[in-house]
C-alpha cells in the first residue's frame, strides 16, 4: 500500500508565493510519476504539474512560468513552488502517484491553497 501526505499551503495575497510538499511512503515502485492536481469548489479536478522518476516535467498552461515542480533529495518526495499566485489558483491541491507496476493512481488528502485578491 502507498500513502501520500501533503504539507504546506495556506492563505496568501495575490502575487505572493507558497510551497507544497508531498511525501510518498509504503511500497513505492522506483519508476513512477508524481504530480499535483487541484480542485476548486464546483469545478473538475485538473492537472497542475507532473514529474517522472526519469526527470521529465509537465505543466498546465495556466501555471507555466509561475509554478515549479521538483523532486526533493528525500526519496519519493515531490515539491511544488508556486509564485505569482492568482485568486484563480485557489483550490484544494492533491498529490498523486502513478506507477506502471500498479497501473493506478494514489492520492493524498490535499492541501488547501487560498489566494486573496
Amino acid at each position: 500500500q502507498v500513502e501520500l501526505v501533503e504539507s504546506g499551503g495556506g492563505l496568501v495575497q495575490a502575487g505572493g508565493s507558497l510551497s507544497l510538499s508531498c511525501a510518498a511512503s509504503g511500497s513505492v515502485f522506483s519508476i513512477n510519476v508524481m504530480g499535483w492536481y487541484r480542485q476548486a469548489p464546483g469545478k473538475e479536478r485538473e492537472m497542475v504539474a507532473t514529474s517522472t522518476s526519469g526527470g521529465s516535467t509537465n505543466y498546465a498552461d495556466s501555471v507555466k512560468g509561475r509554478f515549479t515542480i521538483s523532486r526533493a533529495n528525500v526519496k519519493n518526495t515531490v515539491l511544488l513552488q508556486m509564485n505569482d499566485l492568482k485568486p484563480e489558483d485557489t483550490a484544494n491541491y492533491l498529490c498523486s502517484l502513478w506507477t506502471p507496476r500498479d497501473d493506478r493512481y494514489y492520492w493524498g488528502k490535499g492541501a488547501l491553497v487560498t489566494v486573496s485578491s
